[in-house]
């Protein structure tokens, strides 16, 4: 198993093949709560995480020479909670990543995504040649903005995008929140 980070109560790990089957995986994008503001709670079929998930979650970055997309474990008892994106936008170029994650709700309120995006944010700069971290969500979704904002992100604009499907809040639009290089090294990190 390839650890990508650990903070004091996490283990960022890579995602395998044997994922696949993981009944943890399955529960978390087929609880209505946690897909909420991603597909209005739809539940995702096994076949879905197996053939348009999980390769996503398997593919490597040759300009970070790693994946973008980690398992997030509890440090001391392995306890699957969800998951961290921190992928280049383009296929070749770290100048900017996306930062997104996904937890199931008994990991919510604990500050896990918050302790998580932080330690992803400090080694994209500090390590991976990271220039900008971007993160986007629906405007209606107080939390995510506030994981966001806690984890050193500042609103940059909100723009609706285009949904295959609209959902309870897409109406209100999406945001976006970045942060650069220049003001990591401002904050102190």
């Amino acid at each position: 198993m390839h650890v990508f980070l650990t903070t004091d109560r996490l283990r960022l790990r890579a995602f395998t093949e044997a994922d696949s089957d993981s009944a943890a995986l399955f529960a978390l994008d087929n609880d209505a709560d946690v897909m909420r503001y991603l597909n209005g709670g739809k539940p995702t079929s096994l076949d879905a995480i197996r053939t348009r998930t999980l390769p996503h979650f398997l593919h490597d970055y040759p300009c970070l020479g790693t994946r973008g997309f980690w398992a997030a474990e509890e440090k001391d008892t392995g306890v699957f909670l969800g998951w961290f994106e921190f992928r280049p936008l383009e296929e070749h170029s770290t100048e900017t990543v996306e930062l997104g994650y996904r937890l199931n709700k008994a990991a919510w309120g604990r500050g896990y995504a918050t302790e998580a995006c932080r330690a992803l944010i400090d080694k994209g700069f500090a390590e991976l040649g990271v220039e900008r971290v971007t993160a986007n969500t629906m405007s209606v979704n107080l939390r995510s903005r506030r994981v966001m904002e806690k984890a050193g992100l500042t609103f940059v604009r909100n723009f609706h995008g285009d949904w295959p499907e609209m959902i309870e809040g897409s109406e209100a639009g999406e945001v976006e929140y970045q942060l650069t290089r220049a003001d990591w090294e401002v904050q102190g990190s």
